[in-house]
């Protein structure tokens, strides 16, 4: 979802957008990451602004932790000329993460003979579920031709942990960095009955604490349908080949996409899939001339 990338993207279609996504990652493991999603945006015309709400919900080791993230989000746009804009958007919400202690297995629970069973010496943290403010912005860069953007997520570094110990007493969750970019080639263009063809090459750079990710490749529009390949690196090594494919029908958008796993957990992990249904509420006439008119967000048909 565009929303979870940058918020600067608040705003970025013409009409009220839904959005809804569920993904699995490394289905080849039974408790391994679920992620839920939601969000909705829309276009503050006269304000030049846009407005949007995310709800995000991960489900880890099979429920050991939970995590739910609520935030708002408003972008600003600067139109420098008819032909370059600047989008600065902040996103303010609540991160709670939720700990299932009686799921935990620690070593001396496992008998060599009985296997687990025996009760933990471990002592159960007086605090199992936190709450904590969470802060982001971003800014980008629009023209007729290309867009360009940067986030920076958890500005204030909320802390997770549940144990006061030396090495987490005063740090927590390092600040992820995004770039983001891409162009659009117009194929085939458009009318009143039928969605223009084209091809956006796009990349996404990600970087939190030790962690580093690089995904490049291009998503294409071909009237109703939609499909993408990109490639992700982590820099250390290949992690994954991403392959997308949908279509939209009036107002209603659904894709799928599927991670092929490259890396050293081929085979044992599997792959990882994602279902996206998004609701965008463009059939308007009026609407419809706005599009017309604001070539300059032609470059984010993509994410539209």
């Amino acid at each position: 979802m565009p929303l979870q990338i940058n918020p600067g993207f608040a705003g970025s279609s013409f009409a009220p957008r839904i959005g809804l996504a569920y993904r699995n990652q490394w289905a080849g493991f039974s408790n391994a990451y679920r992620t839920y999603a939601a969000s909705y945006e829309q276009k503050l015309d006269r304000l030049n602004s846009g407005i949007g709400f995310n709800l995000e919900g991960d489900n880890a080791g099979a429920g050991i932790l939970r995590s739910t993230r609520l935030s708002a989000v408003y972008a600003y746009q600067l139109n420098v000329n008819d032909e370059l804009a600047f989008k600065l958007g902040v996103e303010a919400g609540a991160w709670q993460t939720n700990l299932d202690w009686d799921k935990l297995t620690f070593p001396d629970q496992i008998d060599p003979i009985g296997g687990i069973g025996n009760e933990t010496g471990e002592n159960r943290p007086d605090v199992t579920s936190q709450t904590r403010l969470d802060l982001s912005a971003g800014m980008m860069v629009l023209s007729e031709k290309f867009y360009l953007g940067g986030a920076l997520k958890h500005l204030n570094t909320p802390n997770e942990g549940f144990l006061l110990i030396n090495n987490n007493v005063t740090s927590g969750l390092p600040l992820r960095y995004t770039l983001h970019g891409g162009t659009e080639i117009i194929v085939k263009r458009g009318n009143k009955r039928t969605e223009p063809s084209f091809i956006s090459p796009n990349f996404l750079f990600v970087s939190q604490g030790p962690y580093k990710q690089l995904n490049v490749g291009a998503y294409a529009g071909l009237n109703v349908m939609f499909a993408g390949a990109w490639y992700r690196h982590t820099f250390r090594n290949a992690d994954a080949l991403i392959l997308l494919a949908g279509f939209r029908k009036d107002i209603f958008k659904i894709g799928v996409s599927y991670d092929l796993t490259v890396s050293g957990l081929a085979g044992r992990a599997g792959g990882t899939y994602e279902i996206s249904f998004g609701i965008l509420f463009d059939k308007n006439e009026n609407i419809r001339k706005k599009k017309q008119r604001a070539d300059i967000n032609n470059c984010l048909r993509m994410f539209q």
